[in-house]
C-alpha cells in the first residue's frame, strides 16, 4: 500500500516502505525496517547506534541491514533517507508531553497509528483489489490465530451479513489444514488472513497450505515486513500499539472494517441482503430498542 498525503505527496512512511520493498530481509532486518517506518520522520537523522537501540538489535545488525539493501554501509543508507526527504528532527518534548502517563501515551500512539492508516488509504487501489478478490471467493475462508483471532472473528461476523459463505478459521491444530483444503475444494479462490504478533508457527504452515491449494492470500498484518509477507499475495499493513502489557490493535480492526465496506461496494446484492437481515431481526425482536 502506498501512502499519499492529502496534498498528493507521498508521506515519509510510504517512501521508506518503497525503499525496503522487494528485498529479502532476515527477521532481524525486518525488525529494523519496521522500526524505521514507524519513526519515519526521525529516521534520516538517527545514527546507527540509535537505530539499533530503537529496534532492539546490535549496531552491526544495522550495518548488515544497510548492506542487504545494496548500500556500502549505514551512512550511505542515511544519506539516501535524507535525500528522500523523510522529514525533520522531532520537536523537543514539551512540559505537557512530559506529564502524560503511560495510559495516555498508549492512547495517543493508537491515534497516530490510525492517522498513518488514513494516509495509506489515500490510495484506494490495494483495498479495492483485495475487496474484489474476497467478494468473488465462494466460500470465503477468514484466518486468524491466537492474538489475531478476535480480528478474524469480528470480520467474519459482519462479512457473513453480506457474503453468502464465510468460513471462520480461528483455531489451530491438525484440522486447520483440512478446513483450508475443504474450502478450496468447495470453490474458494481467496483467503483473508489476520496476522498479529507474536506470529504462531502454525499460521505460517496454514498459509503454505493455502498457497499450495491455489488460494490467493490477502493478509492484514501489523507490518509490511511481518514474516507472513513471503506467503501473502497482497499485504495490507496496520500497526499495533505496544505501549501496554498486551498489544492493542485498533488500526487492524479499522482496516478490516474498511475492507468490509469496500466489499459491500463490490457486491451488488449486499444492500438487499442487509435489509433482509434487518427485517428478520426486527420481526424476531432480536435487539433492544
Amino acid at each position: 500500500m502506498t501512502a499519499p498525503e492529502e496534498n498528493g505527496a507521498v508521506g515519509p512512511s510510504a517512501r521508506l516502505l518503497q525503499l525496503f520493498e522487494g528485498h529479502r530481509l532476515t527477521p532481524t532486518q525486518r525488525r529494523i525496517a519496521h522500526s524505521l517506518v514507524r519513526h519515519a520522520t526521525e529516521a534520516p537523522f538517527l545514527s546507527s547506534v540509535e537505530v539499533a537501540e530503537l529496534a532492539g538489535v546490535s549496531q552491526p545488525s544495522v550495518t548488515r541491514f544497510a548492506v542487504a539493501l545494496g548500500y556500502d554501509g549505514y551512512p550511505a543508507l542515511r544519506k539516501q533517507l535524507r535525500e528522500l526527504g523523510g522529514g525533520e528532527p522531532a520537536a523537543p518534548e514539551t512540559p505537557a508531553d512530559a506529564v502524560r502517563n503511560e495510559h495516555q501515551q498508549a492512547v495517543l500512539a493508537e491515534i497516530e497509528h490510525l492517522r498513518h492508516l488514513a494516509a495509506l488509504l489515500a490510495d484506494p487501489e490495494p483495498i479495492v483489489r483485495a475487496a474484489r478478490l474476497l467478494a468473488a471467493s465462494r466460500p470465503l475462508p477468514v484466518l486468524g490465530l491466537r492474538a489475531a483471532s478476535a480480528q478474524a472473528r469480528g470480520f467474519a461476523y459482519f462479512a457473513a451479513k453480506v457474503h453468502p459463505d464465510v468460513r471462520l478459521l480461528d483455531e489451530g491444530g491438525s484440522m486447520l489444514a483440512d478446513r483450508i483444503e475443504q474450502a478450496a475444494f468447495a470453490g474458494a479462490s481467496a483467503l483473508l488472513c489476520f496476522a498479529l504478533p507474536r506470529y504462531p508457527r502454525e499460521l505460517m504452515d496454514a498459509l503454505a497450505v493455502a498457497r499450495a491449494c491455489g488460494l490467493t492470500v490477502l493478509t492484514v498484518a501489523d507490518s509490511a515486513f511481518a514474516p507472513v509477507a513471503k506467503l501473502s499475495d497482497l499485504m495490507l499493513p496496520a500497526a499495533v500499539g505496544t505501549g501496554l502489557v498486551f498489544d492493542t490493535a485498533c488500526a487492524p480492526m479499522m482496516l478490516g472494517r474498511v475492507l468490509l465496506q469496500t466489499m459491500c461496494d463490490e457486491m451488488p446484492g449486499a444492500e438487499a441482503r442487509l435489509e433482509a437481515i434487518e427485517q428478520s431481526a426486527a420481526a424476531r425482536g432480536l435487539f433492544l430498542e
